[in-house]
């Protein structure tokens, strides 16, 4: 009868016998069962191979080759190794394969913010193209005003902002990624809605429909801001938080709203769409980022948004 165990210390994972090398050498042996050929397949020669095998059998603390016979076979503490070595083996190929793709930006998770009136300019194109090229990076969104975006990306919360105009604070960068006239949203009863154009001044007298309602000051104060320059300061009907609720407060004829051009892609039952005269008031869209954000996932996240900007 063969001797089946070896003296030595109870093995750890820490033993300089076990390691994944001699796993593989292991491998070749138990499955080519001939020291020969698994030193071929390994490229490696045959008394190289037969030390390996012993340190690891040192490590271990048992012998996992019957080598009694003219032909080698796997003893129990073999065979109870064969399929764990061989889960191993793949673990730490699959480990290598996700610790690349991570660094690579290609797996992982961006918590993006967004103001809600991006919703209707590039973000699904971005958002699109993103999921489409990135399949295993997961997209959580989530839907802020703009000095909420703020405060998430000094806290961490979220990787990535889309905010209207931008974000001013020393920890966070700021890209203008698309900008683009304003338009007015009229009540289709309004007379207005029936010319092609609306100076901005031929809003002195309409009740005013303005988002975000809070914080200040905001996209609200922009617009009360190119009023004034037009000589006038509206009557303020209704502050709302959101430009979806706005849209649908002009749509009851609550009043007129400024918003965005790409917004008039909304097309709401109600509510009419209007170029401005002369100089057309615009204004901006920004990425806004962390300085100190060095994730791969996130590079490459931005990027897409810049490419996106530059077509």
């Amino acid at each position: 009868m063969s001797r089946q165990t070896l003296p030595s210390d109870p093995p750890t994972a820490a033993s300089p016998g076990i390691d994944v090398r001699r796993l593989r050498y292991f491998l070749a042996v138990a499955e080519e069962l001939h020291f020969g050929r698994a030193a071929e397949r390994l490229h490696i020669a045959q008394p190289a191979l037969s030390r390996q095998i012993a340190n690891l059998e040192a490590g271990i603390g048992a012998l996992l080759f019957d080598r009694t016979r003219s032909t080698i076979g796997l003893t129990a503490a073999g065979e109870a190794l064969l399929p764990r070595a061989r889960d191993i083996i793949v673990r730490v190929a699959d480990a290598a394969r996700v610790a690349k793709r991570a660094s690579e930006g290609t797996i992982g998770v961006i918590q993006v913010g967004f103001v809600g009136s991006a919703t209707f300019s590039i973000l699904p194109g971005v958002f699109n193209r993103y999921r489409a090229a990135h399949p295993d990076v997961e997209l959580v969104l989530h839907a802020m005003n703009t000095a909420e975006l703020r405060v998430a990306l000094i806290e961490r919360s979220i990787d990535v902002a889309f905010a209207r105009p931008g974000i001013q604070d020393p920890e966070i960068v700021s890209e203008v990624v698309q900008r683009e006239p304003l338009v007015v949203a009229l009540p289709e009863v309004d007379d207005l809605a029936q010319q092609n154009h609306v100076a901005l001044a031929d809003l002195a007298l309409r009740p005013f429909v303005l988002y975000p309602r809070h914080p200040r000051p905001s996209f609200a104060d922009h617009v009360l801001g190119l009023c004034r320059r037009e000589g006038f300061v509206p009557t303020i009907a209704q502050e709302t938080l959101e430009i979806q609720t706005a849209l649908s407060l002009v749509s009851v004829g609550a009043g007129v709203a400024i918003v965005p051009e790409s917004t008039s892609e909304a097309q709401l039952t109600g509510v009419a769409y209007r170029p401005f005269l002369g100089d057309v008031p615009q204004t901006q869209l920004s990425l806004a980022y962390r300085r100190d954000n060095r994730s791969p996932v996130v590079s490459g996240f931005c990027a897409l948004a810049r490419d996106r900007r530059a077509r």
